[in-house]
């Protein structure tokens, strides 16, 4: 579709990338890191697929029956009982899991619902979002991918920090905590203090750093496989050249889409155990 218009309007193969990769900001960025732009298309899709996904979760419970479930319902169930399952066997303490296994849950859901965003054709809600653009078309730009924004994924994963912080405080004490990061992971001495705080320092940040990035670069290369596949069609042409490459980009979108649908349930099962095992480990106690 916008392939096809990109060779009509003259943009290049590399224009038309830049143009699907480009959000729609309020400013553009100063700086790699500017904390006054905002990336509209990365919240709305954010909070719509949210709040979808918190319906559905609670419409499952609203028609959850004692009887025989139906596939929805059976659906949802497997789900949760899978997530508190896994909860069990990292998160020991059961006062904890009345939390941290609806928020496991929550994660995976939302996260799934974020990439499963990447499955629509590329070039489907940009291209109507063109048309009802109070500008220039050619700059109504649109990410549909949140978590293919790395501000999201960071978001999350520093979301999961704060409940490994607040963990780490309730579970043993501020002063416990406080002498944890002094005394671990290399012994309780004066002289070896500086040394294990830089160390937890470090930890904290890789672990943060790791986690979102680690589901930004699968979203992100994902999406460029289907940029690169939606430009096979647009190079369509009445030649052999041109309709193979027509051919190719329907049996190459069919393919990466069905292997996709493993792996945007593969990231999202990925984020959440990380998220487990991040909340168990501010249980244990050094």
């Amino acid at each position: 579709m916008a392939a096809e218009n990109a060779a009509e309007h003259g943009q290049t193969a590399g224009e038309y990338i830049i143009h699907h990769l480009t959000h729609l900001q309020n400013v553009k960025p100063k700086s790699v890191v500017d904390f006054s732009v905002f990336s509209f298309d990365s919240i709305f899709f954010s909070v719509v697929l949210g709040a979808l996904g918190c319906f559905l979760l609670w419409r499952a419970a609203r028609k959850a029956t004692s009887g025989v479930p139906g596939r929805f319902q059976a659906a949802v169930e497997f789900l949760v009982e899978m997530v508190d399952q896994q909860a069990k066997g990292i998160v020991h303490n059961k006062e904890s899991r009345k939390m941290v296994a609806p928020l496991a849950l929550v994660l995976f859901v939302w996260i799934f619902l974020l990439n499963a965003m990447d499955l629509l054709p590329v070039d489907l809600l940009p291209f109507l979002f063109g048309k009802f653009y109070p500008g220039d078309p050619h700059h109504a730009y649109l990410r549909v991918v949140p978590t293919a924004d790395l501000s999201v994924t960071m978001g999350l994963s520093v979301g999961v920090l704060l409940v490994c912080l607040y963990y780490n405080v309730k579970i043993k004490g501020l002063g416990g905590w406080v002498h944890e990061l002094f005394a671990a992971p290399f012994g309780n001495h004066w002289a070896l203090y500086p040394f294990n705080f830089a160390m937890q320092m470090i930890e904290f940040i890789a672990k943060t750093v790791s986690h979102g990035m680690r589901l930004f670069g699968n979203m992100y290369a994902g999406e460029l496989i289907f940029l690169l596949i939606a430009l096979m069609g647009g190079a369509f042409t009445l030649s052999a050249t041109g309709i193979g490459l027509a051919i190719g980009h329907i049996i190459a979108g069919t393919v990466w889409s069905i292997f996709h649908i493993l792996i945007i349930t593969l990231q999202a099962f990925v984020f959440m155990m990380l998220a487990l095992v991040y909340i168990g480990q501010a249980h244990d106690h050094h």
